[in-house]
């Protein structure tokens, strides 16, 4: 009778155990995560780099002298060690030494799981399939070409051909600044002709242009204008720049319906990063530059209704003229103008690429002598005219704006590289890296660093990041070899393109 219930133990036991196997899948944290969540949190995380102000993460605004501090001084003087902002800047896209917790991780997990799908021959959907999933594969590699730009903008050299091997290679070598932007631009090429805008391509897990195909071929071939544009400017490689320039230009932004920007909610986590910065904290870190305010109301630009808040006042109680905080000081919140209100709103959305960029880049194609289409003088208005549209301005005082003298590209004040450079330094606002990049090329506006900046900067306005600390102890050979290649991992090293 023992034997016989002690079988049945056994094989109770075993059928258990059979029977549970499902169960040890934790439903909730799936060891694999779907492609399609990886693309959104790809595109939510890049968003939050390009668009937060944390002074932890993103101080572009900062370094461009669009915005300024009250308090805390560190980072608008060009201390920007203490808080690692280099490690946080590139761990946005890829930590350490490329482990997988960044942007770029996503993108590359989800392209290597679309990769390995397989499509059966007989499937009678196949065809279709197969257009869908070259479609996705061609929006995550968009995805990562852009980030790869921000990075070399930021650094110089970085790695590229090796990075992303995993157990492979931890330690990746550093590729040449100008060679990554070549191979970008043959990636970009690539996804372009991929893209079928007539089938879809991730869904409802587009959160920019909601799987819109078309814009995302307008996209890609913005961010080939870009690139082109920077490699044109270091004079290097004219040839391959002009081709990208060109072919960039025939299928690219043509109105702000175009624009890639992100949509944010009302609700905290899902706001934009600024609001978190700004209002949700309670901090009151930051206000607009005198220089910056300066120059908008000098030529009388109906955007400072926009771009800022009219908080002061006179002893009458009447609004008292904008004033702008001194960069390098400690800056009183209540005694200078505010950041606009509209900014701040928590569904303001975040801005990826827009029309008015688009157009600026034109401008500038036309100027450095490349066959793009139409004159200097019309891009350059186009680009006005689309960032006011863009942030609301009415038609009647964008052509008013527009009839000064001061502002008309036939009569402002300076060579191309002035009049186009500091408009889009305007233009540009809320948008620091972009601004940042536009002014090291076109070294326009003349900006001054201030007088108390860290002994860091060499009394100049930085030219670049310095690489992560953590490179530098973790990544000790390929670093030191980087270092060498560009001249010293320094803020006044130039990169490849700044040539002046």
């Amino acid at each position: 009778m023992k034997k016989i219930i002690y079988s049945l133990i056994i094989l109770t036991f075993v059928s258990s155990c059979s029977d549970i196997t499902d169960e040890n899948v934790d439903k909730k944290n799936p060891s694999t995560v779907p492609a399609a969540t990886l693309f959104t949190s790809a595109e939510k995380g890049i968003a939050e780099q390009v668009v937060n102000s944390s002074v932890n993460k993103n101080i572009f605004r900062l370094v461009n002298q669009q915005w300024t501090e009250t308090t805390y001084i560190d980072e608008s003087i060009y201390q920007w060690t203490t808080r690692k902002i280099s490690d946080n800047h590139w761990g946005a896209f890829f930590a350490g030494t490329i482990t997988n917790d960044g942007s770029l991780s996503d993108l590359i997990i989800a392209k290597t799981a679309i990769e390995n799908e397989v499509i059966i021959a007989s499937d009678p959907e196949f065809a279709a399939k197969t257009i869908v999933k070259k479609n996705q594969l061609a929006m995550i590699d968009i995805l990562i070409v852009y980030s790869y730009q921000i990075l070399v903008d930021t650094f110089g050299d970085i790695p590229y051909s090796e990075a992303f091997k995993g157990s492979g290679n931890y330690l990746p070598k550093y590729d040449k600044a100008i060679d990554i932007y070549k191979d970008l631009i043959v990636r970009v090429d690539y996804d372009i002709a991929n893209i079928n805008p007539v089938y879809p391509g991730f869904g409802t897990a587009d959160v920019i242009y909601g799987d819109k195909l078309s814009s995302w071929i307008k996209f890609a071939n913005g961010v080939k204008l870009k690139l082109g544009i920077n490699l044109k400017a270091s004079g290097l490689a004219d040839e391959i720049a002009d081709a990208a320039i060109v072919s960039a230009s025939a299928n690219v932004f043509t109105s702000n319906n175009d624009n890639a920007k992100i949509s944010y909610q009302n609700s905290v986590p899902n706001t934009n990063p600024i609001y978190v910065d700004l209002v949700f904290s309670g901090r009151h870190d930051f206000v607009p530059t005198k220089p910056f305010v300066d120059a908008l109301v000098s030529k009388n630009d109906p955007r400072t209704k926009v771009y800022f808040a009219q908080n002061l006042k006179d002893a009458n109680g009447n609004a008292a003229p904008y004033k702008g905080g001194v960069v390098g000081l400690k800056n009183s919140y209540s005694k200078y103008t505010h950041i606009g209100d509209v900014v701040q709103l928590p569904d303001f959305k975040g801005t990826y690429m827009d029309y008015a960029e688009i157009e600026f880049l034109l401008a500038e194609a036309v100027e450095r002598g490349v066959a793009v289409s139409g004159d200097a003088a019309s891009h350059y208005t186009k680009a006005i005219t689309a960032s006011m549209e863009d942030w609301g301005v009415q038609k009647a005082d964008i052509d008013a704006y527009l009839a000064q003298t001061t502002v008309a590209y036939a009569s402002a004040t300076g060579t191309w590289e002035q009049k186009i450079g500091e408009q889009a330094w305007y233009a540009l606002f809320n948008r620091g890296f972009e601004g940042w990049t536009s002014t090291r090329r076109l070294d326009f506006p003349a900006l001054v660093p201030p007088s108390n900046a860290d002994a860091a900067a060499e009394g100049q306005v930085p030219s670049r990041m310095a690489y992560p600390i953590r490179e530098q102890t973790l990544n000790a050979v390929n670093y030191n070899a980087a270092t060498t290649s560009i001249g010293g991992d320094k803020l006044t090293t130039k990169l490849f393109w700044d040539k002046k």
